[in-house]
């Protein structure tokens, strides 16, 4: 347990109460807590893997600009990582003489609910929505709720209750401009941690208020265990009933929190949610959007990291592919040194990384926008939404007098981890920008990989599509003036 002495409680705000929890286990989650402590029923336990969305709670957290809510899963959240926030449930949205909120009573005109159970989750994710905009249309509202699931209604009443509840009059209890008041952001700040929160209970929990406090912690204590979002560690617990090490979690660590240009590079900290590492990423590169929505959830990427997903070491992880093919590189941190590393040499083996004993990713560097660069990434699912994929491929091409002057394309779920297409970017490289150099590419790409079958995909489907990909960005980046056509290349 790294030494503790007796450990502080875990205060967060709910309904304008401090609410502190003591005695609790560090991997206690969110919605046990609610549900069996406070008796908040309203928040259910469905998939327990943050799929599902009827879980879904509102966390407030204070931000340069005053308050930011957003829609998390309780179900793999763990009750520590609240500390300092404030939590929004869906017994919080009534009024007191019983007034239903905006959100609620379009959910009630809409007739978009029947049996109820996957309702509060619903709800919570349209409130989140209404918090952050002042109208809402059909495409907003469904990317809102592409992490809520309902098998009763359909989503047709749903969507059409999201596209209604702001024509509602403003309600007495959380209305826009209520939740960004001063008053909440005081109650907030009152109940800001300046030091680091220590729990005693097993395994052991720190949540450190600095990075060099994280990076001292995870140096004399190699075999703790970092905890970012827990989007991946959370299903440890709930699904594969795993005992954990201590834990070490990064998101109260501030100076970890920052997205900056540097140079040629847009550097983003450890602590940064995938909702703005994408959003930032998105700025420079707006081809990224669609894969950007495509990533889980909403409820996932406010909780996640970017730099969790690239430490995580899937075979697949969508962020890698377009990150390895533009080049970028990582900021690797041991107690006070540090040392640069590209993201293509990170991955040794299946769920292996470089990373040592107590080291661990500061912060991601990937490389600003050039001009003349072609680039794109794709992902081939079998859900449009908060699915895995089969194939996810990068793409960043530099053309000189028409000819290919660099090359760099990499693929997820292809190998045992996301690496580059060496001789397929070999085949391409100091050769003219055409469909013939593309087709020799394609007849090179299955020397790069040999995939597997597994239930997403077989081999042959996945290097069939890895290739299409290929052509794909062809065909969207190909010179004036060729006709939108590509030479067929016999399957491999």
């Amino acid at each position: 347990m790294m030494g503790q002495a007796a450990g502080a409680a875990v205060r967060f705000l709910l309904d304008g109460e401090v609410i502190e929890a003591e005695g609790i286990a560090p991997t206690t989650t969110l919605l046990e807590f609610l549900r069996e402590r406070l008796g908040r029923t309203g928040t259910k336990e469905g998939c327990a893997e943050g799929d599902c969305g009827a879980c879904t709670v509102v966390l407030g957290e204070l931000t340069a600009d005053g308050v930011s809510y957003r829609a998390v899963n309780s179900c793999i959240r763990f009750l520590p990582t609240v500390d300092g926030k404030e939590l929004v449930t869906v017994e919080s949205l009534k009024a007191a003489d019983g007034t239903l909120h905006p959100v609620q009573r379009a959910m009630v005109d809409c007739h978009a609910s029947q049996c109820g159970f996957c309702t509060p989750g619903f709800v919570m994710s349209l409130f989140a929505l209404y918090l952050e905009q002042p109208a809402a249309d059909r495409s907003a509202v469904t990317r809102a709720l592409a992490g809520n699931l309902c098998r009763c209604t359909g989503y047709r009443p749903i969507l059409d209750a999201g596209c209604r509840m702001h024509g509602y009059p403003e309600p007495r209890v959380w209305s826009r401009l209520e939740a960004r008041s001063g008053a909440r952001r005081e109650a907030l700040q009152a109940i800001r941690r300046s030091g680091t929160l220590t729990l005693a209970g097993e395994p052991g929990f720190h949540a450190p208020a600095s990075a060099d406090e994280l990076a001292r912690l995870y140096r004399d204590h190699p075999h703790a265990l970092l905890l970012a979002g827990g989007t991946d560690i959370g299903l440890w617990v709930t699904k594969q009933l795993r005992e954990l090490p201590p834990l070490i979690y990064i998101g109260n660590a501030a100076d970890l929190s920052f997205v900056r240009e540097s140079g040629d590079w847009l550097e983003i900290g450890a602590a940064v949610s995938l909702t703005d590492a994408y959003d930032a990423i998105v700025e420079r590169y707006p081809t990224l959007r669609e894969l950007a929505d495509r990533f889980g959830s909403p409820p996932v990427r406010n909780a996640g990291t970017l730099c969790g997903n690239i430490a995580n070491g899937s075979p697949i992880g969508d962020s890698m592919p377009f990150m390895i093919a533009l080049g970028t590189t990582l900021v690797l941190r041991h107690g006070d040194r540090r040392r640069e590393l590209a993201l293509d040499g990170f991955y040794l083996g299946y769920q292996k990384t470089a990373l040592e004993a107590g080291e661990f990713v500061e912060a991601v560097r990937i490389p600003l926008p050039r001009p003349g660069r072609l680039f794109a990434s794709y992902k081939v699912s079998k859900r449009v939404d908060q699915d895995i994929s089969a194939v996810c491929g990068g793409y960043a091409l530099d053309l000189a007098d028409g000819r290919i002057a660099a090359a760099r394309i990499a693929y997820g779920g292809m190998a045992a981890v996301p690496q580059r297409a060496r001789h397929t970017e070999a085949a391409l490289i100091g050769n003219p920008w055409t469909r013939e150099s593309v087709a020799a590419a394609l007849r090179a790409l299955p020397q790069d990989y040999a995939p597997i079958s597994d239930m997403r995909a077989s081999r042959e489907y996945r290097m069939q599509i890895a290739q299409n990909l290929l052509t794909r960005f062809f065909l969207e980046h190909q010179p004036a003036g060729h006709p939108l056509r590509v030479a067929q290349v016999a399957p491999a």
